[in-house]
């Protein structure tokens, strides 16, 4: 397997119309949805093949979801039904194109219920790549499930791939978030980041915050900027990398079409740790870029996430 991502499969109620906040919008339509959910179909969307660990209720939206995966490519062996919770919420306003609000409907959701003992280890111990986020931290057993499948997928030799992904009202204090991030950061690769995520975690949103993240065991560090592009650090340096300007409709995803492109970037054409270049990174970033600005340009995640052949007509237009 190339990429296998860990974590939350949900259902985002997307608002009716756009241009009002939460309590304003009028009705909620249901999405396939989820960071890490979003990045597995975003990378077999690419060429990856790309599996997802998780659980889902045992409802007609943990079902629909599932098959959802499916048909978009997505080995879901690892998924499983919860009978004793349901499948998590998300509503969803858009004030604007690039700002989102969110509302989680978990009294526990069935995505913190997955254990250690039900992790798929032979997909964990054969994948390229584990990729997860911090909201599997936030609760058990999800937190215990997500370390166990850290140390499997690390025996098996993969990149470990973090987004921070901050949704402050699933902690019970910012101080909770900072401390089990903090905790994670030095047992991965990859560390990915927007600005605000940025300044959480080293108190300054200055590129130079980014070598901070660094020296806690990282090898690669990646910022998000939204309209303005990308940032990367290592050990060599950093750099920033432009955006591509679109006409933005839904910024909803972007962040996990992104880190699929980047994930499937590195690992394409041989041994991730020879791609860390900044030559090298500046190419990948930039076709990152490019996925998750053709993200921005349609309604939704799944139905706007890019294929490989988009992309590569997309940057041959702008070259």
């Amino acid at each position: 397997m190339d990429i296998v991502c860990l974590g939350e499969l949900l259902v985002d109620m997307f608002p009716a119309e756009y241009g009002r906040r939460l309590a304003e919008v009028s009705a909620f339509l249901p999405k396939p949805g989820g960071a890490p959910a979003n990045a597995a179909v975003a990378a077999a969307r690419l060429g990856a093949r790309s599996a997802f660990i998780g659980k889902v209720g045992d409802d007609a939206f943990g079902h629909h979801l599932v098959e959802v995966m499916r048909a978009n490519g997505v080995d879901t062996r690892g998924i499983r039904f919860d009978r004793e919770a349901r499948t998590t919420l998300a509503f969803i306003a858009k004030p604007d194109a690039n700002t989102q609000e969110f509302v989680f409907y978990r009294n526990p959701g069935a995505d913190t219920r997955l254990r250690p003992d039900e992790l798929d280890r032979e997909l964990l111990q054969g994948t390229r790549v584990l990729h997860f986020g911090s909201l599997s931290l936030g609760a058990e057993p999800i937190r215990s499930a997500t370390w166990e499948a850290l140390k499997l997928a690390r025996q098996g030799g993969a990149l470990i791939s973090f987004d921070v992904n901050y949704r402050p009202s699933l902690w019970e204090s910012p101080q909770q978030a900072l401390d089990q991030v903090k905790s994670m950061i030095p047992h991965v690769d990859l560390v990915k980041v927007n600005e605000i995520e940025l300044e959480l975690l080293t108190g300054s949103q200055e590129s130079a915050a980014s070598q901070r993240l660094l020296e806690l065991g990282p090898q690669l560090v990646v910022v998000t900027l939204g309209p303005l592009g990308s940032y990367f650090a290592t050990s060599e340096g950093g750099e920033h990398v432009p955006p591509f300007r679109v006409e933005a409709v839904d910024a909803t995803g972007c962040g996990d079409a992104f880190i699929a492109g980047l994930l499937w970037q590195l690992i394409a054409v041989g041994d991730w740790r020879a791609q860390l270049t900044p030559e090298r990174l500046r190419s990948i970033l930039r076709y990152a870029n490019a996925v998750g600005a053709l993200t921005a340009t349609k309604v939704g995640v799944i139905p706007a996430l890019p294929t490989a052949a988009q992309v590569k007509e997309f940057l041959s237009q702008v070259a």
